[in-house]
């Protein structure tokens, strides 16, 4: 039998970093109910990352939440009392056959002139900044030193610990079974009990999970496409090699043609086949070809011997048709506001879109450092 809980201003639905982020910002004049299906919070695509902040990735309006969230990294650092958020670490995007050099070539043009944009470098610099790689095996480069590391589970506890504090509440294990208008507001039914929770304002911030969270409320979906993307974390026999110029860590290297990258893990390698393979929203498990895949690709630029894979995940990056996050709510539909399709820049653009998603939700002026009308990511673009 369904019971009814209090009502409260906003029920986010997700507990991810795109949920936590925008149930913390409008708990600032709200109340807030954070929702999560899973017995634990982040335990999907936020979890599974290689949560790295690099400016000049992805389209243009998400290169610009990039850069309107580096310094919101620092302010949350102080303003949520968390540790340090980003560990700096440049990343070098190298091309290794025509096609690669095509296509960075065509990269550093469009990004002519825009701030923490990557900067060319010739491949004997590249193979200076990384030793790793094969002698001559660099026909191109480009490296951007504004990148960092992030700490995605310091940055998603610091949002949940400050949504607390603000008086919002957290729900675990609470899957939304439906969500029905009432009245002026909206109610969802939470957990097999089907506890009912009445709500002005609904946000769906599920991830790849969004457009079902939508199709219980009977809102048009917004056409997401959950993508698997694998990592593994492999042996270095010498881990000697991974040594830099400086003597420190080896910057992130990226394919021009985003057909692998790996990074330094102390003293083994991160690697990736860079996979998108289009799947249902599911627990992501790493395949095994894609596994062998990014071992076969690094191996063949660094020649570092790698064999033995320690473990391996895989995670689910969700996109719409133009590959930009959808903000916002249908008209036929208010007060059911969507946050999703961050693709694989959720963890890097949280702080910006988190606050402009707040202010799309609550009608407040957008934030100045975020230069986009609250409608830029409307689900009526699609």
């Amino acid at each position: 039998m369904s019971s009814t809980q209090p009502s409260v201003d906003t029920i986010v639905v997700g507990g991810g970093i795109a949920g936590a982020s925008i149930a913390y910002e409008l708990a600032a004049d709200r109340s807030v109910l954070l929702v999560e299906a899973e017995p634990e919070l982040a335990r999907h695509s936020t979890a599974r990352s290689a949560a790295t902040y690099v400016p000049g990735h992805g389209p243009a309006p998400v290169r610009a939440l990039i850069r309107a969230s580096g310094p919101r990294f620092a302010r949350l650092e102080a303003e949520l009392e968390a540790p340090p958020l980003l560990a700096p670490r440049p990343v070098l995007h190298v091309a290794v056959d025509a096609d690669g050099e095509a296509l960075l070539a065509a990269e550093l043009a469009a990004q002519d002139g825009e701030p923490g944009a990557p900067v060319p470098i010739d491949p004997d610099e590249a193979q200076r900044r990384c030793p790793a790689l094969r002698p001559g095996v660099v026909r191109g480069a480009a490296v951007v030193e504004g990148a960092a590391d992030v700490d995605a589970a310091a940055l998603h506890q610091a949002y949940v610990r400050g949504l607390r504090r603000r008086g919002g509440r957290v729900r675990t294990g609470a899957p939304v079974t439906e969500v029905r208008r009432n009245g002026s507001g909206w109610e969802a039914r939470l957990g097999p009990d089907g506890e009912a929770v009445a709500a002005a304002e609904v946000v769906d911030a599920a991830g790849a999970w969004a457009d079902a969270v939508a199709e219980r409320a009977g809102v048009p979906r917004i056409g997401l496409t959950p993508m698997r993307r694998t990592i593994a974390l492999v042996a270095v026999p010498d881990p000697a090699r991974l040594a830099g110029p400086d003597g420190g860590r080896l910057p992130m290297v990226v394919d021009a043609r985003e057909g692998f990258y790996f990074k330094q893990e102390g003293d083994g390698l991160l690697v990736s086949p860079a996979d998108e393979t289009p799947v249902h929203p599911h627990d992501a498990r790493p395949d095994e070809l894609d596994v062998a895949t990014a071992l076969e690709r690094v191996e063949a630029v660094t020649g570092l011997g790698l064999r033995s894979v320690r473990t391996a995940w895989a995670g689910l990056r969700s996109f719409v048709a133009d590959r930009l996050p959808v903000v916002g709510a249908w008209p036929e539909h208010p007060g059911f506001f969507f946050c999703a399709g961050q693709g694989g820049s959720g963890i890097e653009t949280a702080p910006a879109l988190a606050a402009f998603a707040a202010a799309v939700v609550t009608g407040a002026p957008t934030p100045d450092d975020v230069p986009f009308g609250r409608d830029a990511f409307a689900p009526t673009r699609l």
